[in-house]
């Protein structure tokens, strides 16, 4: 796509993106527009090239692991020897002397409070105020339309007989989150309620009592008119649980973002989230209705004082990682800018329009960025260097952007409490993500052999030291009460059952967030928070040890292991339907983040993390020898077929299967396995970049 070009300040600024800042986003700021492009000058100036030099260590620790691995094909891998390598090339860095992070002014949902966190693209406003929305939610809800509880409703009116499961069930938790004197929730026959630890119930709303157990608020609505609470002995017609405490608006893998119409767009949403107006129409069941973000709710405590509570989950915005540019603005030199550092200056700069304001997003003052994709201390010191900057063309006080570091990258895993040191008085978040670091183990020892099967990674040797090193170095470097340790999505939206029985794992693991994937499933999730104390688990986990760096360092491939055809063609076919079912809807229709059918036609959330595993694991297998390109070819062609079929009710879906020479979207998913050695790190983001955007020229021509 093109857009006429602004000069501003020796920058090259797309029109509307340059419109975009001036006259949405300084006013009520107090910067005047000279002042903000010339602030953001000296900062592309100083920090573009270094960005670029970062980047350049990336590959030529790349190429020189690569070499390693390659003059040792066909040996047994010695592990001291590769360790030490790495130390010797820089990958690996010194231990830093304990310390503990000094983040201050974090609000509460951050550092005190354990809880869901959703994440949800930020180019979609509806989901983003279901999102922002989703800090309450009814249990009676998510229990009676999901998996959640056995069975289903019958008919489309009220199930009597669903109904009495869920209050069942509902009521059974009630009785293990706040416990009655005597007897039981099942049994109460009013709302006079005698509880056994009188300190959780803490006030009355309009029809409610509020109670509070492990920091998170439950709410038990009674009203006899209700057509629930008319058939309760007690009258309750739902239990309302505190949800979503966070959610994180992002601009990175679940959006497909290519130029300055996208940019804005994405922009204008965190701007209506900041300035808190952000509304949304569309229709639903054949009526118009319009979505707008939740106020604060009011209740009366006790002592017959009034309080309230938020209405709404803390949002976190989630920045492009230092990777890729955008021509939203080109460089004096005429380079595109890198899109990373245009995030941080525009979503800050967006971010004042809340903290002038009372009770707005946070209320400590903070602004919350997450940073994905960092690899290693360097680049982590960068983004702080950065802020810094930010901060001071702001006018903000030094650390009030905080910063959340995905620890989704193998050589920040590796160096992780040198990466929390690197931003220790800013940092509020770590989490883990098993895709993206699945990812960057394949293409890390891309030459080490051929990796084991994919679905076998969740049970190999450095995934339980990843997740077991991501809590304990937390923990020792005094992120608890202070910041988030989290984990990473539950990816089936549709499979609530067996969220609920695997997910509490997070909880004991003493991680005080994880991802969902919607507003539902963070309120069943929050039951987990009921069920363990997060804060005392992490006060048991604080005595162990740090699981070993040979362990993370252990190399997941396939020793002297022969695939039978049968194996590589089911392989083959899993990865290939997954790459081709979510590179279909970014290319063609710019969708980044949606529920897409799996090759057994599972609902799954998929973002571009699923496309990296996918597509790094075919690169592998062909690269080692595992299979063909003839056999990749016949993967992709076959499973072209069944993601067309999968969504032939989209009356937008443009087939691939037949026309595989002429749609973007099929080429770009084989280039993706055919040049995945070749991709930095492994990123999908430079390839589906590049056809997203000849598919919008090409839309635009024909338009």
């Amino acid at each position: 796509m093109t857009d006429r070009m602004i000069d501003k300040a020796g920058l090259q600024v797309a029109e509307q993106l340059a419109n975009f800042i001036e006259t949405r986003a300084l006013p009520g700021t107090g910067i005047a527009p000279d002042t903000f492009w010339n602030g953001a000058a000296a900062i592309f100036a100083r920090f573009a090239p270094e960005n670029a030099a970062l980047l350049r260590k990336r590959d030529t620790l790349q190429a020189q692991i690569d070499s390693w691995h390659e003059q040792r094909r066909g040996q047994p891998h010695d592990a001291a020897a590769y360790q030490s390598f790495l130390h010797d090339i820089g990958y690996l860095v010194p231990e830093p002397a304990p310390f503990t992070i000094g983040s201050e002014k974090v609000d509460d949902e951050v550092a005190r409070m354990a809880g869901p966190q959703l994440v949800v693209p930020i180019l979609n406003a509806r989901f983003l105020l279901n999102a922002a929305n989703a800090r309450w939610g009814s249990l009676y809800d998510a229990l009676y339309g999901t998996d959640a509880i056995s069975g289903a409703a019958a008919g489309k009116g009220y199930d009597a007989a669903r109904g009495a499961q869920v209050i069942a069930w509902a009521k059974a938790f009630l009785d293990d989150a706040i416990p009655l004197a005597s007897g039981s929730w099942a049994d109460l026959a009013s709302d006079e309620i005698v509880l056994a630890d009188p300190a959780r119930y803490i006030g009355t709303s309009e029809k409610g009592k509020l109670f509070r157990h492990n920091g998170l608020h439950i709410e038990v609505v009674f009203d006899k008119a209700h057509p629930i609470g008319a058939t309760d002995l007690a009258g309750i017609a739902d239990v309302i649980l505190e949800s979503a405490l966070t959610a994180i608006c992002d601009l990175e893998d679940s959006v497909a973002a290519v130029d300055a119409e996208d940019k804005v767009a994405a922009y204008a949403n965190w701007l209506g989230l900041m300035q808190g107006d952000l509304t949304d129409t569309f229709e639903k069941n054949g009526a118009m209705m319009t979505r707008a973000l939740n106020p604060d709710r009011a209740y009366t405590a006790p002592d017959g004082s009034a309080f309230t509570l938020p209405g709404r989950s803390l949002l976190f915005v989630r920045n492009v990682g230092h990777l890729m540019t955008n021509p939203a603005i080109r460089l004096p030199n005429g380079e595109e800018a890198p899109e990373g550092i245009l995030d941080g200056i525009v979503t800050s700069l967006i971010a004042i329009h809340d903290l002038q304001k009372q009770g707005g997003n946070s209320r400590t003052g903070s602004v919350y960025i997450v940073k994905p994709k960092m690899h290693g201390p360097e680049e982590a010191a960068f983004t702080n260097r950065l802020f810094d900057a930010i901060e001071d063309l702001l006018g903000l006080a030094r650390h009030t952007i905080k910063v959340g570091v995905m620890d989704e990258e193998r050589r920040t895993s590796a160096n992780l409490a040198a990466c929390i040191e690197a931003v220790r008085d800013r940092i509020v978040f770590i989490n883990t993500g098993f895709l993206d670091r699945t990812g960057d183990e394949m293409h890390t020892s891309m030459q080490a052999g051929p990796m084991i099967p994919k679905g076998e990674m969740k049970t190999s040797d450095w995934i339980a030291a990843y997740e077991d090193r991501n809590v304990q170095i937390g923990l020792a470097c005094g992120l608890s009460g202070r910041a988030q340790i989290g984990k990473g999505m539950w990816a089936a939206p549709d499979r609530m059952a067996d969220m609920l029985e695997q997910k509490v794992g997070h909880s004991r693991s003493g991680a005080n967030t994880a991802w969902v994937p919607s507003p539902t499933a963070a309120t069943l999730h929050a039951t987990h928070y009921h069920r363990i104390d997060v804060f005392a688990r992490q006060d048991e986990r604080k005595a162990e040890g740090i699981a070993p760096l040979e362990k993370l360092l252990t190399i997941p491939v396939a020793v002297g292991r022969n695939f039978s055809d049968e194996e590589i063609a089911q392989e083959l076919d899993n990865n290939a339907q997954g790459i081709l079912g979510y590179v279909v809807r970014w290319v063609d229709q710019g969708v980044g983040c949606s529920k897409v059918p799996d090759i057994h036609d599972i609902g799954l959330m998929e973002d571009r993390a699923t496309l990296r595993i996918s597509s790094q694991h075919m690169a592998n297998w062909l690269l080692h020898g595992v299979c063909t390109g003839d056999q990749v070819d016949a993967a992709l062609s076959r499973m072209a077929a069944k993601v067309d079929a999968q969504n032939a009710g989209d009356p937008l879906y443009q087939p691939m299967s037949g026309r595989e020479a002429e749609s973007l979207a099929y080429q770009a998913a084989r280039a993706l396995v055919f040049e995945g050695v070749e991709q930095p790190s492994g990123y999908t983001e430079p390839l589906l970049h590049a056809f997203r955007a000849e598919q919008k020229a090409e839309a635009l021509e024909d338009a």
